[in-house]
């Protein structure tokens, strides 16, 4: 007979529920996860470094609400992306292309013995709350307080209940920041249900394999052991 489970790692985590592409917090605040591409500010002339730096103070100066910008660093493995080109090189025949194909082989492999490959991304989120202190203290990327040992307070939350009241808050707010963001070309767009479990899985989980996706639902995680579902893209 196996022994009983009296706790899960759900226990440990501010997330109550991810649902209809929202997060929902122990706090009973509900967050929205926007995800944004970004800008080459170093290769825009000083007219335009001028006009984004404009731009995004307006933005700024919009808000009434508190916001989380969120940049994550990601090393990459190019290993694959290594095997890829040495494939292509083998099967060249033109003499020239063979030797411009190994060369840019060569020199993609002296960079990385030096230098990490890093993949980027840029999140905003946006979240419901009494106030300031509030909603920043209960972010869905508020791993700070952890750290501290100042876990957010945890309430008994009514999930359906407490999507359905944000709904009126959080939406306005979220139109708000995307159509703000393209004013300075940027694109954002509100990551899915499926998007959001996948993200914080990999936030969770650092030393996971980059290039696996998850393979699963929301419901997966609510068991109390949870078996490997990843697969390979």
């Amino acid at each position: 007979m196996p022994a009983k489970v009296d706790a899960t790692t759900q226990e440990h985590l501010d997330i109550e529920e991810i649902k209809d592409n929202l997060v929902i917090l122990k706090s009973g605040s509900v967050a929205v996860v926007l995800q944004t591409t970004a800008v080459n500010f170093d290769l825009l002339s000083e007219i335009e470094q001028d006009a984004i730096i404009a731009a995004f103070s307006m933005l700024l100066n919009s808000l009434t609400f508190p916001v989380q910008v969120v940049v994550r660093s990601k090393r990459l493995d190019i290993t694959k992306y290594i095997e890829k080109v040495q494939r292509i090189e083998n099967r060249l025949q033109d003499p020239l292309l063979k030797h411009q194909a190994e060369a840019y082989r060569r020199f993609v492999q002296e960079i990385i013995k030096t230098n990490d490959v890093l993949d980027k991304t840029f999140y905003v989120t946006i979240s419901t709350g009494g106030g300031m202190e509030s909603e920043l203290s209960s972010g869905p990327f508020d791993f700070l307080s952890k750290l501290l040992g100042t876990h957010t307070k945890r309430v008994r939350v009514n999930v359906d209940a407490a999507i359905k009241m944000s709904q009126t808050q959080l939406m306005p707010r979220v139109d708000h920041v995307i159509g703000e963001f393209n004013r300075i070309g940027v694109k954002a767009r509100q990551l899915t249900t499926q998007e959001l479990v996948e993200l914080y899985f990999d936030i969770y989980n650092p030393s996971s394999i980059h290039g696996q996706r998850i393979r699963t639902n929301v419901d997966d995680y609510k068991t109390a052991l949870v078996n490997p579902a990843i697969f390979e893209e």
